[in-house]
């Protein structure tokens, strides 16, 4: 199962779309706190709470303590000063994808606990600052998916 970790993450609306991204792809989701918003907020319900139900949110106090559960498992962290481009990264079907906050993205201090081919990067125009995180999220997850032939859609042929 494919897993995703958000640093901090600040608008409500993005995670309750990674929410239910992640319920229709079967993936793991991890927050790590300081969250910007109670997870129950109307507006985080509204954009995919309801269907907390439907997949595994795990909220963790902090990044140490995230890696240290997940410590079996090949960390990409997703960043725009990653090195290699997200499609060329090969997936394995238990992998997990780190993004930072809206605002701050990834600290230095984790950013640099990661070699440079595990930084991946979506290419964007020269002029762009940055991507949605719930769309950057879903780009990337479902890149990892596919590479692991959708394993557990209903849909395969």
């Amino acid at each position: 199962m494919l897993q995703i970790i958000l640093f901090a993450p600040q608008i409500p609306p993005n995670t309750g779309n990674i929410i239910r991204l992640c319920a229709n792809s079967g993936a793991k989701l991890h927050l790590i706190k300081p969250l910007g918003f109670s997870i129950d907020e109307k507006s985080c319900r509204r954009a995919g709470l309801d269907y907390k139900s439907l997949t595994d949110v795990v909220t963790h106090e902090n990044w140490r303590l995230c890696k240290k559960m997940l410590s079996n498992r090949k960390i990409w962290a997703i960043t725009k000063f990653g090195k290699q481009r997200y499609d060329t990264a090969k997936y394995a079907p238990d992998d997990v994808l780190l993004f930072g906050s809206e605002i701050n993205g990834l600290p230095d201090e984790i950013k640099n606990e990661f070699t440079d081919s595990d930084k991946l990067y979506l290419p964007m125009q020269a002029d762009s600052r940055s991507l949605n995180l719930s769309n950057s999220v879903a780009i990337c997850l479902y890149e990892a998916w596919r590479q692991n032939s959708f394993v557990g859609s209903e849909n395969i042929q």
